[in-house]
């Protein structure tokens, strides 16, 4: 890069990342001023969106300020130096958003799918329960009342006999009965 007119070795990139290591705000200022269109354009090329290349960008010159003292001259230029911070910050951000949009995908999909399967699950169940009802009516008054007693309520069949003023054998055998026509009536309605 040429130098501006009247400007010396002081104000090269080395120098003034030098200088920046030793905490000079100035040179620091010059610095950001000749390298900010390259960081951004390195951020841009890595990330493929202005807002987050404008984040890196400011990200690595604070780091650039952070961390100039471990800029070493003898392994390269300084430019190359703060475009290699810049890279570094821009794949960090491209991970970061990488993995928040993965996340972001899964939460979805679970979320998704439990609900979906809430839904299923509520839909079989109201459908299982038409069924029950369905053969339910098909039952003598006595089986019904039976059956209701010892499975929804939980009485044995000697209370349910008592409820239904009923001899215990014949409550047990409505019982039985009405447990084979439920259950054939609900085999056939699958």
């Amino acid at each position: 890069m040429r130098q501006p007119q009247g400007a010396g070795a002081r104000d090269g990139p080395e120098a003034l990342l030098l200088r920046v290591a030793a905490g000079d705000p100035r040179a620091f200022e010059l610095l950001y001023d000749r390298v900010v269109v390259l960081v951004h354009a390195a951020a841009r090329d890595v990330l493929d969106d202005d807002a987050h290349a404008e984040e890196v960008t400011q990200e690595a010159l604070v780091e650039v300020w952070r961390t100039a003292a471990r800029y070493r001259p003898e392994r390269g230029g300084a430019i190359g130096w703060v475009l290699t911070v810049a890279h570094r910050r821009a794949v960090d951000r491209l991970r970061s958003v990488r993995s928040a949009r993965a996340r972001d995908a899964r939460f979805a999909a679970r979320s998704h799918r439990i609900a979906h399967d809430s839904v299923v699950e509520a839909v079989l169940i109201r459908s299982e329960h038409c069924e029950v009802r369905s053969c339910l009516a098909g039952l003598t008054a006595l089986q019904r009342e039976a059956v209701a007693l010892t499975y929804y309520c939980g009485l044995d069949h000697r209370e349910a006999a008592r409820r239904l003023a009923a001899p215990a054998a014949t409550v047990k055998t409505r019982l039985r009965d009405g447990l084979i026509r439920l259950r054939d009536c609900l085999l056939t309605a699958r």
